[in-house]
C-alpha cells in the first residue's frame, strides 16, 4: 500500500511521527509544490494521501483520476480544499487530526509588532549598514485593536491587546453583546465602524461564501491612514487588488500578511515588492508542536483506518 505526504515543504514529516509502525505501508513525501498532471503522476497508486491544511486542493476532477485513493488525511479538522462530497461519492474516508491555536495566534502578534516597530526595514538597515535608528515606532499601549471574529484565534488574539493595554473593539456577522463582553471587547456596530476606530485591524474569520471579499475598498477606504492590516486566516477574505491600491495609493500604512490567493505566491506578485507589507509564506499553524501533532494522529489516522475503526472522520 503506498502513501504519500503532500507539500512537506521542510521535508520533516517522516521525522515528526513513527510511520514506521503502518507495517506495509510505503511512505514518500513530496517537498514541492505540484499541480495538473505531475501531481496525478505522483498520486497515482496511491492509496492513502496525507494533506497540509489547504495547500494542495482535492478536487472532484483530480480525485476522479485516483481511482485507487481510498483515504485522504488533513491536518486539522477543517479543510475546505478538499471535495468531501466527491469523496463521499468515490467511497473515500477523510479523516483529519488535532490542531493548536496558539501557533496563529502568536504570528498574528509577530505580524503586528513587526508592523509598528517597522522590524523589516529596521532589520536590513542595520544588516546592510544602513541608516541607524531610521525609524519611529507606534505605541500600541493606549491604541485600538480592532479584532474582525472572536472565535478561539480571534479571542487569544485579543486577550493579547488588552494585555498590551490596548482598547479592543471586536465584530462578526454574528457576533452578540454578550459574546462579546466574553471575550473582555466592545463590540462594534459593523465592519467600517470598526476599520474606521482601529489603529491596527486583525481578521480571523472562517472563509465562506458569505466571508469572501469581506473587506474591499470600501472598508480599506474606511481605515485611517496609519492604521495597519493584518490577516492570518484566509487570504479570500480580503479583495487583494484592492488591499494593493490602498497600499500603493498610501491610503493606510502597511498589511502584515500570511495567507495568499495562490501559494506560493508568484515571483512577479506586487505584494512582493511593497514596501509597507510583513509577508510571511503561510507559517500561521506552522510550528514544532503542531507538526508533531498533525504527523503523529495522521499515522494513527491510518493505523485506525487500516483495522476498520476510523477516527477523527470528515466524511
Amino acid at each position: 500500500m503506498r502513501a504519500v505526504i503532500l507539500d512537506d515543504y521542510q521535508q520533516v514529516a517522516l521525522s515528526y511521527a513513527d510511520w514506521s509502525v503502518l507495517e506495509g505501508v510505503e511512505v514518500s513525501s513530496v517537498s514541492e509544490h505540484l499541480a495538473g498532471e505531475e501531481l496525478v503522476r505522483v498520486l497515482e497508486g496511491a492509496a492513502v494521501v496525507v494533506v497540509m491544511r489547504e495547500r494542495t486542493p482535492l478536487t472532484r476532477e483530480l480525485l476522479e483520476r485516483l481511482p485507487e485513493l481510498r483515504l485522504v488525511v488533513t491536518s486539522g479538522m477543517r479543510n475546505a480544499s478538499i471535495d468531501l462530497a466527491a469523496c463521499r461519492e468515490r467511497g473515500v474516508t477523510v479523516c483529519g487530526t488535532a490542531s493548536s491555536s496558539a501557533p496563529p495566534v502568536e504570528l498574528t502578534w509577530a505580524l503586528i509588532l513587526g508592523l509598528v516597530r517597522h522590524l523589516g526595514p529596521e532589520s536590513a538597515s542595520f544588516r546592510d549598514g544602513g541608516p541607524w535608528q531610521r525609524s519611529v515606532g507606534v505605541d500600541l499601549a493606549g491604541a485600538t485593536l480592532g479584532v474582525v471574529g472572536l472565535g478561539k484565534i480571534g479571542s487569544r488574539v485579543a486577550e493579547v491587546g488588552r494585555a498590551f493595554g490596548m482598547e479592543v473593539l471586536g465584530w462578526s456577522p454574528h457576533l452578540t453583546d454578550e459574546r462579546a463582553a466574553e471575550a473582555g471587547v466592545r463590540r462594534a456596530g459593523s465592519l467600517v465602524e470598526l476599520m474606521a476606530a482601529s489603529d491596527v485591524v486583525t481578521l480571523h474569520l472562517v472563509l465562506s461564501e458569505s466571508t469572501r471579499g469581506l473587506v474591499g475598498a470600501a472598508e480599506l477606504a474606511a481605515m485611517r491612514p496609519a492604521a495597519r492590516l493584518v490577516n492570518t486566516s484566509r487570504a479570500g477574505l480580503v479583495d487583494t487588488g484592492a488591499l494593493v491600491d490602498s497600499l500603493r495609493a498610501g491610503r493606510i500604512a502597511g498589511a502584515g500578511l500570511d495567507v495568499f490567493d495562490e501559494e506560493p505566491v508568484p515571483l512577479d506578485h506586487p505584494l512582493r515588492s511593497l514596501p509597507t507589507v510583513l509577508a510571511t509564506p503561510h507559517l500561521g499553524y506552522v510550528s514544532a508542536g503542531n507538526y508533531r501533532r498533525y504527523f503523529t494522529e495522521a499515522v494513527e489516522d491510518v493505523a485506525a483506518w487500516r483495522a476498520g475503526e476510523p477516527v477523527r472522520l470528515l466524511t
